[in-house]
């Protein structure tokens, strides 16, 4: 589709940072949510309780741009009810969630906002993030033009639980504030994966679209978030996974949604299968064997009859191979090593169409 063109009017766009020991990075955050051309930027810094100066540092911040406000918690309450002290104090059309460790690229508020204009179905837009690290400036996103996908709602649910997966890491959605009210707080009995059960609650009710081409945000990769890129940490994430998209069980959720229980099955499923792939790469590799029992068994808390599949089956023989001293052989190394290719093609799929 043809980018739509900017109008006369700016766009109010808050963007909510909650904040918890990150003070250091707090004035790139904000400098780069202010220096948003095309929209009338607003940040809203929450701080919960840090130890670190942070308070001060938001508070110094707020006083040079009368645009920056701060909301402080005296005590620690979570990064939930942090995320939803900000939310409820957004008064703009559009609002984004961004962790102070993370930035907004150069341009994306007015891509997004402007796609909502044009789109008025559309309550929540993502795009591609550039992940960088700390050992180094952030770096400078290429030009690239933009051009857009839309998906019905229901389309993008179904996308996502085929894959049993989130295709957001976070700091790139920005939300229309109507479907902000209308999906409701952060679920607090969801800690590690209240992101997604928000995206597939707000996909409930609104259509979802993604900028193609340029870079929506920059996302910081270091010791805080790490965990979830080792197999070893991903179990605790898939468990929390697989209650997000039971959510959309819950009442009052997705009614409307025809097969919601199919759909809730197909995650299940998906889950389960990537559980026990993450078990069988784990012992290919030659890694540790308590991590790969551990996905094991999260595989059968998730859907226990993919115990009794192929995969299932697959994943008891190495395991015994492996208590009983044996090394994988070379077929299995092969196999880790074709399973890496295929991550890299799964990966420019998902950078260049938003799923994968």
């Amino acid at each position: 589709m043809r980018w739509p063109r900017s109008g006369d009017a700016r766009p109010g766009v808050t963007v909510v940072i909650p904040c918890y020991n990150y003070g250091r990075y707090l004035d790139a955050a904000t400098g780069a949510v202010l220096a948003q051309p095309d929209v009338e930027p607003r940040v809203i810094i929450v701080d919960d309780a840090s130890t670190d100066g942070s308070l001060d540092t938001a508070l110094r911040i707020a006083e040079r741009d009368e645009r920056v406000t701060v909301i402080s918690h005296t005590v620690n309450a979570g990064h939930i009810a942090t995320y939803n002290d900000g939310l409820a104090a957004v008064s703009t059309e559009f609002v984004s969630l961004v962790s102070a460790d993370d930035l907004v690229a150069p341009g994306a508020l007015a891509r997004a906002s402007r796609l909502m204009l044009a789109e008025p179905s559309v309550g929540m837009v993502y795009g591609r993030p550039l992940e960088f690290g700390d050992d180094g400036p952030p770096p400078v996103p290429e030009r690239r033009r933009a051009n857009w996908t839309v998906w019905r709602g229901r389309e993008w649910i179904a996308i996502a639980c085929w894959r049993g997966r989130s295709f957001i890491l976070s700091p790139e959605v920005v939300m229309r504030t109507e479907a902000m009210r209308e999906v409701g707080p952060y679920n607090p009995a969801l800690p590690h994966s209240g992101d997604l059960e928000y995206w597939l609650r707000t996909a409930a009710r609104w259509d979802v679209a993604r900028v193609n081409g340029p870079v929506q945000a920059e996302y910081r990769v270091h010791d805080a978030n790490m965990h979830l890129t080792t197999f070893a940490g991903m179990a605790e994430d898939l468990r929390h996974r697989a209650l997000a998209f039971r959510g959309l069980s819950e009442p009052g959720t997705c009614d409307e949604l025809p097969r919601h229980a199919a759909l809730v099955a197909r995650a299940e499923r998906s889950i389960a299968r990537e559980a026990l792939l993450l078990a069988q790469r784990e012992l290919d590799r030659g890694g540790d064997v308590d991590a790969a029992s551990e996905l094991f068994r999260v595989a059968g808390e998730v859907r226990r009859s993919s115990l009794r599949g192929r995969r299932g089956r697959a994943v008891v023989r190495r395991l015994r191979r492996a208590h009983g001293g044996a090394s994988p052989d070379a077929v299995h190394r092969g196999l880790e090593a074709a399973r890496r290719q295929l991550d890299r093609v799964r990966w420019t799929v998902w950078r260049h169409l938003g799923v994968s």
